[in-house]
């Protein structure tokens, strides 16, 4: 990797199948090419693209123009776009409070050190009830597993352990702590509020950064449709390091526990004997945001209403707290990188005059970083009449090094595994399954929110071997960069292997919509439960 950012394209070589014209591709010109999109997207004039924002709209207007120019055909309610509206809620946190109360003495919480507020449309100005320790949190009747049955949760404050054991499968304990399933659960429970405690094991953010976040928009769809569950009426989140004062009157420690939690065995739930007094200030406004949506239709009359939707979120989070005096989240990796992609594979399809058997369907949606809601309500109000049978996603798959190791989240659900495999082969990449399935990637992103409407899906990440320099390259950019103001244009990226990448997944797109039979669930998969 060069001093400029740019590759020398070795990575993979140049003579897999990809769909392109050439035989050999010059990595580095389409690899700039890729590049001059993340520099717009990502640019200050954008302003980090928070949904809603005059920045989001900007990025929207240079998205449709380029879908216009490569040939897409217009594909949302309004010409390429489909608007949506959202609550909005800040936090006055000069005027909120927070405190752990003990018979009758209160003991005040700092806010923005020992924990931040959560905040919706719908959060009460205040709360005085119980706080019940409930383990994960979890309920998941299938497994007869249930963190919240034993006790009368009803009008209390439940603290718990982001995460859950380590003997329940892997998928469906990640879709039972997705937002939805948990404020579900947690309503069902009776359940007034919640405590989140982040688990030490799959921290991703350092506190310092998360705390920054307490001031950003909450954002909650104004039509939650059916796969919508409304906000709790309270909630927060505690620093890992202070959530010990949660423990005070209880009898137990966070100390005692965090064996149990490292070893992902299954936790003791008990009372806390203490109340949770707040009260929240907070601005409710509302906003308009927009999905972006072009098809390039199939050729086959009997196929052309299927559709393959490739799929990159445009928003990210805006202004916020400075970091080091820059206030701009630009997001460069997540996700103007995918939206780049987006683009790029599009072009690069209809230039090469193939046309597909099933429509391809190139989307850009909003408001993955508030909860995934723009793909959900996509998912959930399609623009197109047909169905929808395959969902291939981009987000922040962060092309910091060469391109030997691809990861792929959901390889082993469907039949599209096999199509990443035989396309990655091809192409001289080697396939990995989610390598840190406890960070739940997989319900993450806005593939999730396709494969709870039965479609299945794959999403991506630039992969390692452990212990080598690119495993440390990839977690400090976690640390650094991720929803952080570094997430910019001055960071190495490597620009060749973007684009070649992008050759992977547009092979991909076509494998799958040129396939006589569209992609099924496989058998044993948890989310084949959702097909319809």
């Amino acid at each position: 990797m060069s001093d400029s950012g740019e590759s020398s394209g070795t990575g993979t070589g140049g003579t897999q199948s990809t769909g392109r014209q050439h035989s050999r591709p010059d990595w580095d010109a389409l690899g700039r090419r890729w590049w001059s999109h993340v520099e717009t997207l990502a640019s200050d004039a954008m302003e980090g693209r928070d949904t809603g924002s005059p920045g989001y709209d900007r990025a929207a207007d240079y998205v449709t123009e380029h879908f216009r120019a490569v040939g897409l055909e217009p594909a949302g309610t309004d010409g390429f776009r489909q608007r949506m509206d959202y609550h909005v809620a800040r936090i006055d946190e000069p005027h909120s409070s927070l405190q752990l109360v003990h018979g009758d003495r209160p003991v005040p919480v700092v806010l923005g050190e020992d924990a931040a507020l959560g905040l919706s449309y719908a959060s009460v100005d205040n709360v005085d009830a119980e706080a019940m320790f409930v383990g994960y949190g979890l309920r998941i009747p299938e497994l007869k597993y249930d963190d919240l049955g034993e006790t009368d949760l009803h009008g209390k404050i439940a603290v718990f352990v982001t995460g859950g054991p380590a003997d329940l499968p892997g998928p469906i304990k990640s879709h039972y702590q997705s937002l939805d399933e948990r404020r579900r659960a947690m309503r069902q429970a009776g359940v007034l509020g919640t405590i989140s405690i982040p688990n030490p094991k799959a921290l991703e953010i350092p506190w310092p950064r998360v705390a920054k976040f307490r001031f950003m928009p909450r954002m909650d769809l104004v039509d939650l449709g059916p796969m919508g569950s409304p906000p709790l009426p309270f909630s927060a989140v505690f620093n890992t390091d202070r959530a010990e004062m949660l423990f005070s009157a209880s009898g137990h420690t966070l100390a005692e526990l965090l064996p149990l939690i490292n070893d992902g065995r299954r936790l003791p739930r008990f009372p806390l004997n203490l109340r949770i007094r707040a009260h929240v200030a907070k601005q409710v406004t509302k906003v308009t945001s927009q999905n972006l949506a072009g098809i390039l239709p199939g050729s086959d009359p009997s196929l052309r209403n299927e559709y393959v939707v490739i799929s990159a979120h445009l928003d990210h989070v805006g202004i916020g707290e400075p970091v080091n005096g820059d206030p701009i989240y630009s997001g460069a990796m997540d996700n103007a990188s995918g939206v780049a992609s987006l683009i790029e594979v599009a072009h690069s399809i209809v230039e090469s005059g193939k046309r597909p058997r099933r429509s391809l369907l190139f989307l850009a949606v909003t408001g993955e970083e508030k909860g995934l809601l723009g793909s959900e309500y996509y998912a959930t109000h399609p623009t197109v009449k047909g169905r929808i049978v395959a969902d291939v996603n981009m987000d922040m798959y962060n092309p910091l090094f060469p391109l030997r190791y691809l990861e792929v989240q959901g390889l082993d659900e469907s039949s599209m595994g096999e199509d990443i495999r035989a396309v990655a082969k091809a192409a001289g990449v080697e396939v990995q399954p989610d390598q840190e399935p406890e960070h739940n990637r997989f319900i993450r992103s806005d593939q999730y929110s396709f494969i709870k409407t039965g479609v299945p899906a794959l999403t991506f990440k630039f992969s390692y071997l452990p212990g080598t320099p690119e495993e440390k390259v990839f977690k400090d950019w976690l640390t650094v960069r991720y929803h952080a103001p570094l997430d910019d244009l001055e960071q190495p990226v490597d620009r060749a292997a973007a684009a070649q990448f992008d050759a992977l997944l547009e092979t991909l797109a076509l494998r799958i919509a040129n396939a006589d039979q569209r992609p099924t669930w496989n058998s044993d998969s948890f989310f084949r439960r959702f097909a319809q």
